[in-house]
């Protein structure tokens, strides 16, 4: 079963979240619509069970609760994948929504290391969410999942499209990384760890 529960309790969040990698029920409740909307592209377009229960500090700002559903999501994905023998491990995405096109690349190499490149401004989208999270999320995700992210944001004018078409794209190219295809560590050095 390549699944993962985890529970995370701060002065300033708490977040309960399943991952099951090879599918499941999708629920999200983090207080933040907007970001609930895009975890459920994670799960939709990532073919994941994803359920995350958090509540944050949001009358500070957004901050905390989506960095550390990052955190939390990063340290399933890295307990789901176990040793991460047979993976396929590269994968890349590009999505397009509307005018916006967002291309993300992922190796899950055990290695932490984000490059986030989209030109956001910096306003609020929704009912609290805000927009430079989006760099922090994939951050987040990237260093406790131990993994190699490349998001760039191709092209977009719509704010909500260039958003939602990183998330997709993280998304697909998550489901491909993720996927198995073999049986042996995808590694010349035996093993897939920092």
């Amino acid at each position: 079963m390549r699944t993962a529960t985890l529970h995370r309790a701060t002065a300033e969040t708490n977040v309960q979240l399943t991952l099951h990698l090879d599918g499941g029920e999708a629920r999200l409740a983090t207080g933040l619509a907007y970001f609930d909307h895009m975890l459920m592209q994670v799960a939709k377009h990532g073919g994941f069970g994803l359920i995350v229960e958090a509540k944050g500090d949001l009358p500070v700002d957004s901050h905390h609760l989506v960095e550390d559903v990052g955190l939390c999501l990063g340290d399933a994905l890295k307990e789901a994948l176990g040793d991460r023998a047979g993976l396929a491990r590269f994968a890349h995405a590009y999505v397009p929504l509307d005018e916006a096109l967002a291309r993300v690349v992922v190796d899950l190499s055990g290695r932490p290391w984000c490059e986030f490149h989209a030109d956001l401004p910096p306003v609020i989208l929704g009912d609290g969410f805000q927009v430079e999270m989006v760099r922090e999320f994939f951050i987040a995700l990237a260093t406790r999942g131990g993994l190699a992210i490349h998001a760039d944001l191709v092209r977009g004018v719509n704010t909500h499209h260039k958003v939602e078409a990183l998330f997709k794209a993280l998304a697909r190219a998550l489901r491909q990384a993720t996927r198995i295809e073999g049986t042996g560590v995808p590694s010349t050095k035996g093993t897939l760890s920092a």
